[in-house]
This record gives C-alpha cells, structure tokens and sequence, in this order.
C-alpha cells in the first residue's frame, strides 16, 4: 500500500473533509480524492462514504485507518532508525565470550544507560565460534570474539573486523612449584612440564592449538587430560595439582597458582568486533562500536 494514501486516509478519519486533509497535507482536494479512490480500488472495498456535504469512512476504511497507526509508526520508526542523523535507537544485539562482555560491554552498556537511553543491548554469552555463526545468520548484529597471535583466525570476507584489546598469557603452574626449570624462552618453560597434565578450554580449540604449538616447538605431545570453560575452574585445577594450563598475565591468581612469562614466542590474546560487512553505519552498531574504541584506547 501507498504510504502516502494511508496517511491521507488517516487524516481524513480524523479531519471528516476531504478539503481540511488536502490543506493539513499540502495537496488539492481532487488529488485527495482520487488518491482515496485508488486506496479503495487497491484494497478491494470502499473505503469512504457520502455523509450530507461531507465524507466518513465506512466500516472497511475505520479498520484500515486502525491499521494505517501502526503501519505509519513503523514506517517513521524505520526511517529514523536507518537515518545515520538520528539519535540512535534500538536494540543490539550482542554475542561474545565472557572477558569481552565483562570489560567492554558492561562499560559501555553504562555510557548508553547515561547518554543514549534509546539503544539498548541484547546479549549473549558465547565463545567465538559460536558468536560468528549467529553473526552469519543474522541472528545478532555484533560479535566480540577473540584468537591468538599463536592460532590467528582468518577474517571471512563477509564480515568486517575492528581489533578492540589484546592481553599477555602465562603458563600457570601450581605453587609452591616443583624444581622445574621455569626462565627462558616459551619452549623452554612447556619443556620443564612435558610430564604434567594440561588443561585446555572446552568450548573452544585456540588456547588447546597455542599449548600443542609451543610444546611441538619444545619437541614433545602435550597430554591434554582436561577441559574447562571457567578461567576460574581452570585456576581450582591447579590448586588441586590436576594440570597446568595458559591463563590471561593481567588477571589476578589464587593462593597456590603461579604466572611464568611466556616469550620468543610470546602468547597475546586479541579480541575483536566483528559486524557483518555493509551493518556497521546502522547508528545504534555504530555508536556502540565507538564507543566499544573508545574504551580500548
């Protein structure tokens, strides 16, 4: 239906003239007219009746003009909604692992909260992976994924990628720590513990691809005996002398877990927004990703 002949119609359940809708519209009354007429002939029913020297609708144009509210909202909400002048508005929808989500999304959920009250986030707690499937499906405007230096991911062509922070890890040993060797080069720290247990994530393959690189460089198999999501899981397997594992340098350890710096190679952890290619210009995405910069500059 033309939008046009829905707000005409509209005014006209509103005004009863079809003179006062062509003045309140900036039209003539015979355009008015004739545009009516074509509302009805496109509808399939009369939509207008004669009422003394004015007009009013019939059963059939009252229901339309019901529907024409809700159609005309939607349309205006559509068209600011995608007028990159506009004050953002909307939800977004938003997938990433747990770090991202606890130091980059809630800060800026804070700095929507305060300043755009409009925009709102959906979000969702997975790891990259299963974030970048949402984003392929639609299912999810915005992804904050990870990888690393060690077991890069290659950005597929639909999407665009914007790098947001990258952290240090360590190797994370129980402590106090055996008489292994523990300086020199990442190769030489794995080699100290060929002979434990080592743990790796369970949802994801990047840290567990990391460990076997490092080792493979040492020149042994890693024996990957455990798998766990939770960093502070991962932090209550070492305490209990199960396993050593990669955990973030700048996050803070219990009683019984030591950090040993990993370098030549060293292991970075670096997280990214990734948005489907062509998206990032909708203004809520766009704010978000600015803000989302901001917060990692």
């Amino acid at each position: 239906m033309d939008v046009r002949r829905l707000q005409m119609l509209l005014h006209l359940s509103r005004l009863g003239s079809m003179r006062e809708v062509a003045e309140e519209m900036g039209a003539t009354t015979s355009t008015v007219s004739q545009q009516i007429a074509a509302l009805s002939r496109e509808v399939g029913t009369p939509l207008v009746e004669a009422d003394g020297r004015r007009v009013r609708l019939t059963p059939a144009g009252r229901r339309l003009a019901r529907h024409a509210v809700t159609i005309l909202a939607a349309v205006e909400a559509a068209r600011l909604d995608l007028d990159p002048d506009a004050e953002p508005a909307g939800t977004l929808r938003v997938a990433g692992f747990a770090t991202a989500v606890r130091r980059s999304l809630l800060p800026v959920a804070a700095d929507l909260a305060a300043g755009h009250p409009r925009v709102r986030l959906r979000i969702h707690e997975h790891e990259p992976a299963e974030s970048l499937a949402l984003l392929a499906s639609d299912d999810v405007d915005l992804a904050l994924v990870y990888d690393y230096n060690l077991a890069p991911v290659s950005a597929d062509a639909t999407v665009e990628t914007m790098p947001l922070w990258s952290v240090p890890w360590s190797l994370a040993v129980p402590h106090p720590a055996s008489h292994a060797r523990t300086r020199g080069d990442a190769p030489a720290v794995f080699l100290a513990y060929r002979d434990h247990d080592w743990i790796v994530n369970s949802r994801n393959t990047a840290d567990e691809d990391v460990v076997r690189t490092i080792a493979s460089m040492a020149g042994f198999e890693p024996r990957i005996t455990h798998h766990a999501d939770s960093l502070e899981l991962v932090q209550d397997l070492i305490v209990a002398g199960l396993g050593v594992g990669l955990l973030p340098a700048d996050q803070p350890t219990l009683p019984g877990v030591r950090l040993l710096p990993l370098t030549a190679p060293e292991v970075t952890m670096r997280s990214h927004a990734v948005v489907r290619r062509g998206r990032a210009d909708w203004p809520p995405l766009a704010l978000v990703l600015r803000l989302l910069a901001a917060r990692a500059a």
